[in-house]
Parts: C-alpha cells; structure tokens; sequence
C-alpha cells in the first residue's frame, strides 16, 4: 500500500540504489556508485490518496521497494524511514509490505522452492477501511 494515486496502471522504476550519502542507516537511489535494480509496479486497487500495488523485483537490493516506491513520490504506508513520519492508520504494525510470494532456486540441491503467505490481519483490515 503506497501513498497516493499513480500516474500510470503500471510501470518500471529502472535506477540504482546505493547507500544514503548522509544517512547511513537508508539506501537511497544513486546516481553515481549505486548498484543496478529494477522494480515493476501494477496498481491493483485505486482509493482516495492511496493505491495498492503488486512489484515485482528483477533484482534484490536492500529496501528495494521502499527505496524506490518513495523515490517516485509513493512511499509505502507506515514506512517511518522512507515515508511520512507519522502514518494516518491507527494499528498497522511497521510498512504496509508484504511479501504473498518467494521463490528462489535452492542452492544446494537446486530445487526451485516457492512460499506463499496470505496477507496478515492489519493490512486486511486496512484494505476494509480503504474500501469502505
């Protein structure tokens, strides 16, 4: 869940991120000795001043999404470093990220292993709010 309405349905955000010139405990996107990384993005629900969003990463950096969902004026919602230090919502419990699916390739025995959790109880409830 990201703080407004985005532009477009969906989209790439293609920059690199590195760590914060002044703040060392951030990443932020750099332009000069930042790693590559690649998120796409697709709006799955639209609500007054904020969406929820599905990303898809090509690539794994550190606070990848935050990083990059803030760096186009979307931070997620509840995400204190990256976002607006006060959050609107009442009960969430850190950023409003969650991860419904992993899937990696096992690197000893190189079975491809897929995960799948369903979205906890505060972000439920948030999304009932949202759509109320």
């Amino acid at each position: 869940m990201v703080y407004g309405n985005l532009k477009d349905e969906e989209g790439s955000i293609n920059v690199p991120i590195g760590r914060h010139p002044t703040q060392r405990l951030k990443m932020a996107v750099a332009a000069r000795g930042g790693r590559h990384a690649v998120t796409h993005y697709k709006v799955f629900e639209a609500f007054q001043g904020y969406s929820y969003i599905a990303c898809r990463l090509e690539t794994g950096r550190t606070h990848q999404i935050r990083v990059h969902m803030s760096s186009i004026g979307h931070p997620l919602v509840g995400d204190e470093l990256y976002g607006p230090a006060k959050c609107p919502f009442s009960g969430l419990k850190g950023q409003t990220l969650h991860a419904e699916s992993l899937g990696f390739v096992h690197p000893r025995t190189n079975e491809y292993m897929e995960f799948h959790a369903p979205l906890p109880a505060y972000f439920q409830s948030l999304l009932e709010k949202l759509r109320n």
